[in-house]
């Protein structure tokens, strides 16, 4: 019977996520929804919302953390598909515009609020964008043997291309979001050269 009721407890949760998430569009930011229409969406009565979140703002970290996760566990598995051939830049590339264009009101929320008024969102966006940075630094030195500063260095600088490509990517239509993913294929080809050599130069000074 408990087995029962932490299933149904756990299906109404997902159902408020969803309904958050749906209510998500870029007219209408996380600040401006109503907990009122999201119990309504997700069909249960609005007092028996605070049996899952404690309130609004709990339920929008919520979505943050699970957003940066489903990312990061994505990218892990383009990264582990590599290892059967290909290029780790294109499978990457692909698969964040992929995620952007799949759950386009989770990084739309993941842009808006890393600058938003809620402090709590702030960092909770920050800490999955240093999330997501951390794992590609620790790629970069297992797998291509960087130096840790070095690779901190590359890893920043690819964060950032590809969260400003898949800011521009979330209204464009499928002609220019493939003109994009190409575009920020070859930048990151750019810094991935330029990180090369600046190992090899530093390799030569020694």
């Amino acid at each position: 019977m408990a087995g029962i009721r932490a299933a149904q407890k756990e299906k109404t949760r997902r159902a408020l996520i969803q309904a958050a998430m749906n209510q998500l569009s870029a007219e209408h930011g996380y600040a401006s929804l109503s907990l009122r229409e999201v119990a309504r969406e997700a069909g249960i009565a609005p007092t028996s919302f605070y049996r899952h979140f404690q309130n609004m703002e709990e339920l929008g970290l919520t979505l943050v953390d699970e957003g940066g996760l489903t990312l990061r566990q994505l990218l892990r598995q383009s990264r582990q598909q590599i290892a059967k051939g290909g290029s780790i830049i294109r499978a990457s590339v692909t698969t964040f515009m992929e995620f952007v264009s799949n759950n386009t009101a989770i990084f739309r929320l993941l842009l808006q609020e890393k600058s938003g008024n809620s402090r709590d969102f702030r960092l909770a966006v920050t800490r999955e964008v240093e999330h997501f940075t951390a794992e590609l630094v620790d790629y970069l030195v297992a797998e291509q043997k960087f130096t840790r500063e070095l690779a901190e260095l590359q890893a920043d600088a690819i964060v950032r291309i590809v969260f400003s490509a898949g800011a521009d990517a979330l209204d464009a239509d499928s002609k220019e979001k493939q003109r994009l993913t190409e575009q920020t294929i070859s930048q990151l080809r750019i810094v991935a050269r330029g990180a090369e050599a600046t190992r090899l130069a530093a390799k030569t000074k020694e």
